[in-house]
């Protein structure tokens, strides 16, 4: 299979498709066969969870030093987001300086261009997340 076959058929990828446990009601990102806290109870009982796609930073961090891929453009923020559903998320904050970014921030997934596959041209494509206009706010 292609690489950039591999990485579209990955549901919770682009559609950030989380699973749901049907003993607890718990919600976990990425999926789970089996939920941490309900274990053996929660087997055949874990089912597939679209989120929202909307949260708020609970922590963030500013890179300077980028890996592989990211050069060029540093320096971004990388934040811990507790969904709306209660599970968490680990994702880049986009369309602000890092100086406007802190905890409570109000944020939604868009979909963007991760980086790309020098060796083959290959663009990389995922969610990141963006700040929500004010009257989408709870």
């Amino acid at each position: 299979m292609a690489v950039p076959r591999y990485w579209r058929e990955i549901p919770q990828r682009y559609n950030l498709v989380g699973t749901k446990c049907g003993s607890c009601g718990k919600i976990y990102f990425p999926p789970k066969v089996v939920c941490p806290t309900c274990r053996r109870k929660s087997l055949g009982h874990m089912e597939d969870c679209a989120l929202a796609g909307r949260g708020t930073v609970e922590s963030y961090t500013i890179i300077y030093a980028p890996p592989p891929h990211f050069e060029g453009e540093e320096p971004y923020t990388m934040a811990l987001i507790k969904m709306d559903e209660g599970c968490y998320l680990m994702g880049q904050v986009v369309d602000l300086e890092p100086q406007e970014i802190h905890i409570g921030l109000r944020v939604e997934a868009c979909f963007r261009r991760i980086y790309e596959d020098g060796t083959r041209g290959a663009i990389q494509y995922g969610y990141k997340f963006k700040k929500m206009e004010e009257a989408e706010t709870p």
